[in-house]
């Protein structure tokens, strides 16, 4: 399958010849990718999800499978990572926490180490090399830093080299905010590619911009065809497209592989999209003419690897599997596994303060089921999660099916008196029905449903998604069994 939650909700599947936009469905935001050998790398921001900055691994661009998480320690919500290869190791800038940090390893399957604290501001890191070894970062605002040696350090202060495209007023834009720069080396250019816009706003914000220069520092030039690629209308399926990296495949064609938010589905985030691109006779690259990215495209050069990605869950393992993150942080302390399931230790007295565990979905309409055990005081809840101030679904108590509709959560079926109880949520487009159920067979609906289009950045803010997530609030534990995920 292809990120195989991508080819669960496309009757168009991902096959040998082509594909169907997007290859990572649901929120996968900020892709950074590289190319070692045969093999393609890609990271993606984790916001607060923890363990965080999962990697995936591709032989074609298209078909996706995950290797490991590279940050298990909480630093805060991370943005818009780069993934880089230099010197033999592998290694990961990101901002969080108004600073920048870096991860390392030697193998791209890790370990990975701690993060370290680069002690710089700005915002989305850009690694690249000059012609003479030396390593720099260039941020969000245009402006580039020395790295030590070993890239575990910045070496000297921020020089500013790069003032963006300008963008003509009379178009609809969140703000000008240029964001993302990821460079490369071409012939006797460097490439840097920026995205400008807003990241969210009005569907025609987001777009990618080119410059190029004989010099890493500058003067750059901006590209003669610039927008590389935008939304030019709110009719289009895809919106705000952007944050873009290019790369060339094995047979030297070469992508740009960039996100976009989906009309019609803005709370599923930012999904991960990509396109071919083509080099014009004066050294400038554009997008492959006569192709959109909506359409079924030809697809790269490249094996179609197997992944057995999937949301489901038995919870009957050693570990927790990769499809699963902790909002706030991964505290181990908290989770026992064992064949009879996982484990979950209640928190706060709230969901929103419960640090639920949460996956994405990547479907437009879907049904989500769990058994659920509750031990002591607390409760259970098998919910839709944007954050801390605002998720909806189902929980219950040693007493009681409680509704939760934004926030809002209330007793809707009294006296149940039930620790060992099925909880189910039917998604379908923007409207969430809920139920429980004593056995796993019989399914009884509460009265309470959901709309949850409004669950998204353009309201909210904070750039998050909505995901699914299972909660053990207050004072005992949890313990969750067969989570079953199926399209619809």
């Amino acid at each position: 399958m292809s990120l195989a939650i991508n080819a669960q909700h496309q009757k168009s599947r991902q096959n040998a010849e082509i594909y169907k936009n997007p290859i990572f469905a649901g929120d996968y935001p900020d892709p950074s990718i590289i190319r070692d050998g045969e093999d393609y790398y890609i990271v993606h921001s984790s916001f607060n999800y923890y363990p965080g900055l999962l990697i995936w691994t591709s032989k074609d661009l298209v078909n996706w499978r995950p290797i490991t998480h590279a940050l298990k320690k909480s630093v805060g919500s991370v943005w818009a990572p780069d993934l880089v290869k230099y010197n033999n190791k592998f290694y990961i800038y990101f901002p969080a926490n108004n600073t920048n940090y870096v991860v390392w390893a030697d193998t791209i399957n890790g370990p990975w180490s701690d993060p370290v604290d680069l002690k710089i501001g700005s915002i989305d890191p850009g690694h690249f090399v000059d012609n003479k070894g030396n390593r720099f970062i260039y941020f969000s605002n245009g402006s580039y830093v020395p790295l030590s040696k070993d890239g575990l350090s910045v070496t000297g202060k921020e020089i500013h080299a790069y003032d963006g495209w300008k963008i003509p007023r009379e178009w609809s834009i969140e703000c000008f905010c240029l964001e993302g720069p990821k460079m490369i080396k071409k012939g006797e250019y460097y490439y840097l590619t920026v995205a400008e816009g807003g990241t969210a706003g009005p569907a025609t914000s987001h777009m990618v911009i080119s410059a190029r220069s004989k010099s890493p520092f500058g003067p750059w030039e901006n590209a003669p065809n610039n927008p590389i690629i935008r939304t030019n209308d709110s009719s289009e399926k895809w919106w705000s497209k952007g944050h873009a990296s290019i790369i060339d495949d094995v047979k030297g064609n070469w992508w740009m592989v960039f996100h976009g938010y989906e009309n019609g589905y803005y709370n599923m985030g930012r999904q991960t999209l990509l396109q071919p691109i083509e080099w014009t006779k004066d050294g400038w690259f554009k997008m492959k003419e006569g192709i959109k990215t909506e359409d079924e495209i030809k697809k790269p050069v490249g094996q179609s690897i197997k992944s057995d990605f999937k949301l489901s869950d038995t919870f009957t393992g050693t570990q927790l599997n990769q499809q699963w993150q902790f909002f706030d942080e991964y505290d181990s302390q908290r989770i026992t596994f064992s064949s009879n399931g996982i484990k979950i230790k209640g928190k706060g007295k709230s969901i929103g303060e419960s640090s639920p565990l949460l996956c994405t979905p990547s479907d437009h309409s879907y049904r989500a089921e769990v058994e659920v055990e509750i031990e002591g005081n607390g409760s259970a809840g098998l919910v839709l999660f944007y954050d801390t101030k605002l998720y909806t679904g189902i929980a219950f108590d040693k007493e009681n099916i409680m509704a939760i509709l934004r926030v809002w959560q209330f007793p809707t079926e009294k006296g149940v008196n039930k620790r060992h109880l099925f909880l189910r949520l039917e998604k379908k487009e923007q409207v969430v029905n809920m139920f429980y159920s004593m056995d796993g067979k019989g399914w009884l609906k509460i009265e309470n449903s959901a709309e949850v289009s409004s669950f998204n950045h353009n309201v909210l803010s904070g750039f998050m998604s909505l995901k699914l997530g299972l909660s053990s609030v207050g004072e005992g534990s949890v313990t969750f069994r067969n989570f079953v995920y199926r399209p619809k």
